[in-house]
């Protein structure tokens, strides 16, 4: 046992300080943080798989030095893990899993926020402002690093400002997605490694036919006719709302391709490639969202005539 919370702390605390000292790995080696606490939380039982989260959240803040946005964040991946063993333990559906885990990562973010906001006498969006603009020169240098041309890193350094105000704007919803996103990866990496060490992971049906529900349409709707308002807080508002929820219409648009990629026994490697294509080209992603979006019409799996 007491190796296995060594273990624990040790892969959690290694993929923390590789995403934080080697800014390229960044969001990558996020992607992997839950995944140990989810493990050791079904392996080890609620009590003792509660040790690996917090004694890793107390050698982050100590090893960094202050709490940092950086630790909240990191912190809030365990979280997500530590949640994550816990529906899966009492076999809720897909879609109440994704709930409760996100939703208990980011409203335990909020009110971190508010008690660091409190302890260091400045206001949340002071805190959220300076975290981006210090993220942006790390960005900058490391560009300079990969050799970017000066012309082109000449460019964005002059349309610095505005991408920071950009950024700073629709924080919430880039957060709510990156945890979003990281709790759906951490669930389908973990179905080979619990089911190879023989621990429970519930049956979810094929993830490939999943749908999102149709009443998101009108939310849609809503926060697109937001944008037209002439206050900026509700214009704020209904941007960040609209981002998250085509986050929703992603996952679906990515179910669809993941439907027909088996339907069709598309080899290995071609698929490797077009989901990467999804990942680096902007109209490639923006083409799976409008497929998971328009699937509420079209019905592109047919599944009403498949399960009827």
């Amino acid at each position: 046992m007491v190796k296995d919370i060594v273990n624990g702390v040790l892969i959690t605390s290694l993929i923390f300080f590789m995403s934080v000292l080697i800014p390229i790995v960044g969001f990558v080696g996020a992607l992997f943080i839950p995944l140990p606490v989810l493990f050791y939380r079904l392996k080890l039982g609620r009590h003792t798989g509660a040790t690996i989260p917090i004694i890793s959240s107390v050698i982050m803040i100590a090893l960094i030095g202050d709490l940092s946005l950086d630790v909240l964040f990191f912190a809030g991946l365990l979280l997500i893990g530590f949640i994550l063993g816990e529906t899966i333990e009492l076999n809720l559906s897909i879609e109440k899993t994704m709930l409760y885990a996100c939703g208990s990562a980011l409203i335990s973010g909020l009110v971190a926020l508010f008690i660091f906001s409190m302890l260091s006498g400045e206001s949340i969006y002071i805190i959220v402002s300076d975290y981006v603009a210090k993220n942006l020169e790390i960005t900058m240098v490391l560009y300079q690093k990969m050799g970017m041309s000066e012309e082109n890193i000449q460019m964005i350094s002059d349309s610095l400002d505005k991408i920071h105000a950009a950024l700073v704007r629709i924080i919430p919803a880039l957060v709510s997605v990156s945890t979003l996103f990281i709790a759906w990866t951490s669930i389908l990496l973990a179905k080979p490694v619990l089911m190879r060490r023989s621990l429970f992971y519930p049956d979810f049906g094929p993830l490939n036919l999943w749908q999102a529900p149709e009443y998101l349409v009108w939310g849609v709707i809503g926060c697109g006719l937001t944008l037209f308002f002439p206050n900026e807080a509700i214009k704020i508002i209904g941007l960040n709302g609209l981002l998250i929820l085509m986050s929703v219409y992603f996952f679906q648009g990515i179910a669809i391709v993941s439907y027909y990629f088996n339907k069709k026994n598309f080899p290995r490697m071609i698929r490797i490639f077009l989901y990467t294509l999804v990942a680096v080209q902007q109209l490639v992603l923006l083409a799976v969202i409008g497929l998971g979006f328009f699937d509420m019409w079209f019905n592109f799996r047919k599944l009403a005539k498949q399960t009827g």
